[in-house]
């Protein structure tokens, strides 16, 4: 049974200059925590915690700020031109989904990460803590790892 608060539930949130804001609504379909390099090295971390969202619950009042990089594995990063803020990441492999860096966020979106992806890759000065969340890597990323 779906939470009726869950469904009105808006999440706001915008970049570090708010040049960039947004909204969703609903709950997110996972939140989760990835250790892969490609989002490391754009967010400059040992792991980013995003949430899932599909495309129709995303709202934003303006783009004229939004800026894309498009990966070699044909994701869609997009940032502030402004301040450089990472914020949503979009993938053919989620089709009909936004990604939204949970830091980006004001509100609460609901859901604590439940599983750390890419957590066979993380950084040498940052492993991966034993904190009870599951565990996936492997090629994808999501294959179960034991502990």
């Amino acid at each position: 049974m779906t939470d009726p608060e869950s469904v009105d539930r808006i999440v706001r949130g915008h970049c570090s200059c708010e040049a960039v804001t947004f909204r969703v609504r609903g709950e997110p379909r996972f939140v989760a925590v990835c250790h892969c390099d490609n989002c490391r090295r754009a967010h400059g971390a040992g792991g980013v915690e995003w949430a899932g969202y599909r495309e129709e619950q995303f709202e934003m009042d303006d783009e004229s700020s939004l800026s894309h990089w498009r990966t070699p594995t044909e994701a869609t990063r997009s940032f502030c031109s402004r301040c450089g803020s990472p914020l949503f990441f979009r993938a053919p492999r989620w089709a009909g989904e936004v990604h939204i860096a949970v830091a980006a966020m004001i509100d609460d979106p609901g859901k604590a990460p439940a599983v750390r992806v890419y957590a066979d890759r993380p950084p040498a000065w940052l492993p991966v803590p034993k904190d009870g969340l599951k565990r996936f890597g492997g090629h994808d990323g999501m294959q179960p790892m034991g502990e």
